[in-house]
């Protein structure tokens, strides 16, 4: 039998849960042993037999030491871990089995797993494995140490462009992986320890080619779908670009663009209406990048790349080839 996760946190007193001091005293560790690391967040990625957490054959909670909380969801909780032999800092996800099968989402989760983690870039949290025990699933995530991106919001008001930008590079990599993310908001978006965006939660996602039927599914919240998803009509990967333009509405102008004080059926008419109205502040290429995203007639993400808004905001090797999308 597994020790608990309350036993665990009960004899993890040298791991103090402070996120932003054990990342950096550990990325240190980590150089002057010699080891590599991908971003800030120190990936686990060393010191065990088969290099990457996807590569190990059995994981268990044993290998884990756990810290604190770091937030709740339907399913179960989130703990910041860290991974014993290693050292390397992680987000440890714990859903409870028994609610997934209740709410049927055992085949959602699987498509989930299967899709995140094959992904690999700058702008999208990594998956680096899991493992089960007889009543709990654990997701080994990297660690975003700041957060969620709707609650930086919410204490901002407002993100400058360039930090918007860089989710048209994550949705391009996403794109050329034929992966449709279908839930694209700042709930879904995470900050790592530099401020760095990264795309999460992929319970909604598909695989282009694979899901037909899927493909007229509602889902996602309402302030972020396009006209054919809230009218039930099929749809493809082009409602990433919707959202998209929402998203980068939001995060300069501080809330979205569709958004009605009369409530719900006014939010929804005004979609399908296509009824946008950019404020004045806004610059020239995002306003003309927004109404391009926001359109019926969307500008197709591989196109994207090399609008001025983009250019302008996005180093050139920020923009890689693995990101492009091929015709």
């Amino acid at each position: 039998m597994h020790k608990t996760v309350k036993a665990l946190l009960r004899q993890s007193d040298r791991f103090n849960g402070d996120p932003t001091v054990n990342l950096s005293y550990l990325k240190n560790q980590a150089l002057l042993h010699g080891h590599s690391y991908e971003s800030d967040h120190c990936l686990i990625q060393q010191g065990r037999r088969g290099g990457h957490p996807h590569e190990q054959k059995q994981w268990t909670l044993d290998d884990f030491d756990i810290g604190k909380s770091l937030g709740k969801g339907k399913f179960g909780h989130v703990y910041l871990a860290r991974e014993k032999k290693s050292g390397y800092v992680v987000a440890l996800k714990v859903l409870y089995k028994s609610e997934l099968e209740n709410s049927g989402v055992e085949t959602q989760l699987r498509r989930e797993v299967e899709i995140q983690k094959q992904l690999k870039h700058p702008h999208i949290l990594r998956l680096y494995g899991y493992f089960h025990d007889e009543t709990r699933v654990f997701l080994i995530l990297e660690l975003a140490a700041k957060g969620e991106l709707y609650k930086q919001l919410q204490k901002q008001g407002r993100f400058p462009e360039d930090v918007a930008a860089k989710m048209t590079n994550a949705l391009l990599y996403l794109h050329s992986k034929r992966v449709i993310h279908r839930d694209i908001k700042p709930e879904n978006l995470l900050l790592g320890l530099k401020g760095e965006l990264k795309i999460g939660d992929f319970g909604w996602s598909v695989k282009t080619g694979v899901i037909t039927s899927r493909r007229s599914t509602l889902c996602g919240t309402l302030d972020y779908l396009p006209p054919e998803m809230v009218e039930g009509k099929r749809h493809n990967e082009k409602v990433d670009v919707w959202s998209l333009g929402v998203l980068l509405y939001e995060m300069i102008c501080g809330n979205p663009p569709f958004e009605d004080n009369e409530g719900y059926e006014a939010t929804y008419r005004r979609i399908v209406k296509v009824d946008l109205h950019i404020p004045s502040f806004v610059s020239k290429d995002a306003a003309d990048l927004i109404r391009k995203y926001n359109s019926a007639d969307r500008l197709p993400l591989r196109e994207v790349a090399h609008h001025p808004f983009v250019t302008r905001n996005l180093r050139l090797s920020d923009v890689s080839p693995s990101s492009q999308v091929r015709p």
